[in-house]
């Protein structure tokens, strides 16, 4: 093949390199390109600002079960702005947890959260739970909006627990601007859900959940822990 011949094959496979290239930058984002993000939920906050006292039953404090007031038993590693309470979990045993909410005054109470567990089946790092076997469950309320974490993280269930967690806490003012009007009632009927991400590194997704406008909650069976929230 002559020199002019060879430069003419050269020049014909130029858009077919390029195609190529093209094709497998295309096959994933540009590291410098701008990715959409997805839209972060409007967390309900705590009326007054701060997380609320509470009543917890069903607890552990120093290895004892708890019937009375609590700020939530503390627990190692978690930050002291924190409130968390623990109990241990049974497979083929009906265990729970239910927290209420605890007036200014201390004299009434208020339903925020029941967690109901009787088949605990795998814990991440320890593997499948036998009948009989426990695991430690710790809640932990977040002190400025309405969210909670469950652990272990990833614990898997056969038949899923039961979650119920109540919106009273933000005491009636959702869209968190002072005032609780016609727009807060919208978003209360049209817009709140419940709200769950894997980790901390994860995005918020709803969950589905059964509304109770009379109760302000939302129940949802649970196959697995991780973050949730009261959004919309």
């Amino acid at each position: 093949m002559d020199s002019e011949n060879r430069m003419l094959v050269r020049r014909s496979l130029i858009p077919l390199v390029l195609a190529l290239f093209a094709a497998r930058c295309s096959d994933g984002p540009h590291p410098t390109a701008v990715q959409p993000l997805t839209p972060a939920p409007h967390f309900l906050q705590w009326a007054g600002g701060s997380a609320p006292q509470f009543t917890v039953t069903g607890a552990l404090s120093g290895g004892e079960t708890v019937k009375g007031v609590a700020l939530a038993s503390m627990t190692g590693g978690l930050s002291l702005n924190q409130y968390s309470a623990s109990f241990w979990a049974v497979r083929g045993e009906q265990r729970g947890l239910q927290i209420n909410y605890l007036s200014a005054t201390g004299d009434t109470s208020a339903p925020f959260l029941r967690l109901d567990t009787t088949d605990p089946a795998f814990v991440p790092g320890l593997g499948d739970l036998a009948p009989g076997d426990s695991v430690l469950i710790t809640l932990t309320i977040d002190p400025d909006n309405i969210k909670i974490s469950l652990e272990p993280t990833g614990l898997l269930f056969g038949e899923p627990a039961q979650l119920q967690i109540a919106y009273g806490g933000a005491a009636g003012d959702l869209n968190g601007d002072g005032v609780v009007d016609d727009a807060d009632a919208y978003i209360e009927s049209q817009l709140l859900g419940l709200w769950y991400r894997e980790g901390a590194d994860s995005a918020w997704e709803r969950v589905p959940a059964v509304q109770s406008l009379s109760d302000k909650s939302f129940t949802s069976a649970l196959p697995h822990f991780c973050d949730f929230a009261i959004s919309w």
